[in-house]
């Protein structure tokens, strides 16, 4: 496969960096687990409904904020396209964070995680019959192609042969293990072999590829709120890498340092979460005590409760009367919709 069979790679030293990073995180994640298991399982909790959440927002997969934690959490039935979509996002979790250790990066596995990600979806698990193009939509309604994916026709043999250069390359150790990962996933999205849910599917293979290499940040910390957060620079670095693809003269490392930068993000905030947090305080009042400390200027609950997709309403309306009590933060009005600010 293009990335993945290139010879005398040469790390910039950016990537060494990053990895080197990650590499000592990963070297502290046990630590953690026996530190705080109460605190872990509820970061394990909120990751799974961020995920869920944020991976099918990028998709423009919408639901209701009432019903996120039901379906995730609670396996509730889904009432439409868009919640049969979340609940099925979850449901590949589950075989991911089950199975990572018997799923071989096969084309069948990539299929299963489609098939579980597309709900009911007629085309769940089936390669694509047509042709397709990624494209950029403009405000004044111009479309542009950006980049065009393997064909239909050749799709099942690219991926074929995508799965089987990914294995090769892991058996010989042939790069360092980051390097296999961000390579399968960019060469899997330039393939693009499914009329939708590409994105959705290269999120969930980045995630049981990581956790196949050791590295369970992806359990704890949702990883795709961290892209959902910095979705500019991951289609950007993306579009960079995917230049000149098809004549295997593309530049992988603008999208391996996206990546990297993506896996440290969610490695320093994992350490936040679980290292700095004693039992007791509670993980989803610090959760609220960040955000809002993170605020500028004037913030509503709503927009709180946006950012803490885990966390209920009540629990931050305790929060926020616990700081004003403290004289934390003070309320600039009546009503639902007031403004707070900070002292």
């Amino acid at each position: 496969m293009h990335s993945i069979k290139r010879d005398n790679v040469k790390l910039p030293l950016s990537a060494v960096w990053l990895m080197n990073s990650i590499a000592e995180y990963k070297g502290k994640q046990e630590l953690y687990a026996k530190q705080s298991p109460q605190v872990l399982k509820s970061l394990v909790e909120m990751a799974l409904i961020e995920s869920a959440e944020s991976s099918n927002r990028i998709e423009g997969v919408t639901v209701e904020k009432g019903r996120l934690k039901p379906l995730v959490i609670g396996h509730s039935k889904p009432r439409d396209r868009s919640e049969e979509e979340v609940a099925g996002y979850r449901k590949a979790l589950d075989l991911i964070h089950i199975k990572h250790k018997s799923l071989r990066i096969t084309p069948e596995t990539i299929k299963e995680l489609h098939r579980l990600c597309r709900g009911e979806a007629w085309d769940a698990g089936k390669w694509k019959e047509k042709d397709n193009d990624i494209i950029r939509k403009y405000p004044n309604g111009r479309v542009e192609v950006i980049f065009k994916p393997v064909s239909a026709a050749e799709t099942p043999d690219m991926i074929k042969q995508l799965c089987l250069a990914y294995e090769n390359s892991v058996a010989q150790l042939k790069y360092p293990d980051l390097y296999a990962i961000a390579c399968l996933v960019l060469d899997f999205l330039c393939i693009h072999p499914f009329r939708d849910g590409n994105g959705r599917v290269s999120r969930l293979l980045t995630l049981l590829v990581l956790y196949q290499h050791g590295f369970q940040v992806g359990q704890y910390i949702s990883i795709e709120r961290i892209v959902e957060q910095s979705k500019e620079t991951y289609y950007e670095s993306l579009n960079k890498s995917s230049q000149e693809w098809h004549q295997a003269k593309h530049d992988v490392f603008p999208w391996f340092n996206y990546f990297l930068a993506t896996i440290l993000g969610a490695y320093k905030e994992f350490e936040e979460r679980a290292g700095s947090i004693l039992p007791a305080r509670g993980v989803k009042t610090d959760i609220i005590t960040r955000t809002i400390e993170k605020q500028f200027g004037e913030f509503t609950i709503s927009e709180i409760e946006k950012e803490c997709p885990a966390v209920s309403r009540d629990m931050i309306r305790i929060v926020f009367r616990q700081l004003q009590k403290e004289k934390k933060i003070r309320c600039l009005g009546k009503g639902k919709s007031a403004k707070w600010q900070k002292l």
